[in-house]
């Protein structure tokens, strides 16, 4: 399933992502909800986390074998300081697809599967953890075969998790218009890896940077903030892709004063026609392209994007384009769930809020 294939990919915006998966792991009431974690301090084990079903995972100690299904993943447990006991990687990162800190670290992960991981090569990998990205990953199907079952993860050892913030998305009641998912799954993370103070210094960055982008911004009235419509342009030009609320993307666009045009569909991604997009005619458009590796690439791919909605018929009338008003952020940073997430709020604010967010806030 194409949908499923760019969400999977750390450098690509995802789609249709659907299924159940991790905890939210606030480290407050443990069983306040689906999704929620234990509460436990650094070295603090057992350490028991559940899914959005309510099933429970504990650790009685941090895993020393990882496996994360994509660069997502990856990313988290390199930013926590945890890559030197990921094993393999499915979906690997793209050239420029990690933050330049982490790029090297992430260039030595044995690469397990240039998509979703094969069955066979996931069980036997020696892991005891496996950390999904996005829930059912193998319905992909084909030639991939099917995911392994939760009794075939436990009959080899492996411990199967997930990323509270993209798996159980469809799950959640409401639109995502914070970081907390996202800070939640850095915590659980860290809990499970034994780097739980790392995780909080990380998580103490992305609120210094979201909260006064908050501040700042926090004058705007709901209404009169600017309409803002993500246009991913790698995933193709002949039907757009609305993100929806349950996205995190809509949480990095509300934090930075912004109205997703596409706030209200259901789920976190959906196809819909031109019309719809020209219907919304928002104030500002993301050009949604994922890092090419370069500089000069990258700004190739952005101007390629704002040159098709200069040029396509159905979109070369609207405000924003009439008026240059375009976002060229990377897709990887705003779509898929991170530390850098935090930034893009900054980004993004900076952009349709100049003169409230300067530089250096």
């Amino acid at each position: 399933m194409r949908s499923r294939v760019l969400c999977g990919m750390a450098a690509a915006a995802a789609l249709l992502v659907t299924g159940c998966g991790s905890d939210a792991g606030t480290g407050g009431d443990g069983g306040a909800k689906p999704g929620s974690a234990s509460p436990a301090t650094a070295g603090a084990f057992p350490v028991a986390v559940t899914d959005c079903a309510g099933a429970e995972t504990t650790f009685a100690a941090a895993p020393k074998k990882i496996v994360t299904s994509n660069a997502a993943s990856l990313e988290m447990l390199l930013a926590l300081g945890a890559g030197d006991r990921v094993i393999g990687t499915g979906f690997p990162p793209g050239k420029g697809g990690m933050p330049a800190e982490l790029a090297d670290r992430a260039a030595k992960v044995p690469v397990l599967g240039q998509t979703v991981i094969a069955k066979e090569k996931l069980l036997g990998s020696g892991a005891d953890l496996y950390v999904d990205t996005f829930a059912d990953m193998g319905s992909m199907g084909g030639a991939m075969g099917a995911a392994p079952t939760e009794q075939e993860y436990a009959a080899a050892g492996i411990k199967h998790v997930y990323l509270h913030s993209t798996a159980c998305a469809a799950q959640l009641k409401g639109p995502q218009q914070d970081l907390a998912e996202v800070e939640a799954d850095i915590r659980r993370l860290g809990r499970i890896t034994d780097t739980t103070a790392r995780a909080e210094e990380l998580v103490a960055g992305m609120e210094q940077k979201t909260g006064a982008v908050r501040t700042a911004v926090a004058g705007v009235a709901p209404d009169q903030r600017p309409s803002y419509f993500f246009f991913d342009f790698d995933a193709g030009t002949k039907q757009p892709i609305a993100v929806c609320g349950r996205q995190v993307a809509n949480a990095v666009i509300t934090l930075a004063g912004a109205r997703n045009v596409f706030a209200d569909c259901d789920g976190d991604f959906k196809p819909v026609s031109w019309e719809d997009v020209v219907a919304k005619n928002p104030d500002w458009i993301q050009l949604g392209v994922r890092n090419k590796g370069s500089e000069a690439e990258t700004a190739k791919a952005f101007e390629a994007a704002a040159q098709f909605l200069r040029d396509f018929p159905a979109t070369k009338g609207l405000t924003a384009v009439q008026q240059g008003r375009f976002v060229r952020i990377g897709s990887e940073q705003t779509t898929i769930a991170g530390v850098r997430n935090a930034d893009s709020v900054r980004q993004i604010a900076r952009t349709v809020h100049p003169d409230l967010v300067k530089d250096g806030q």
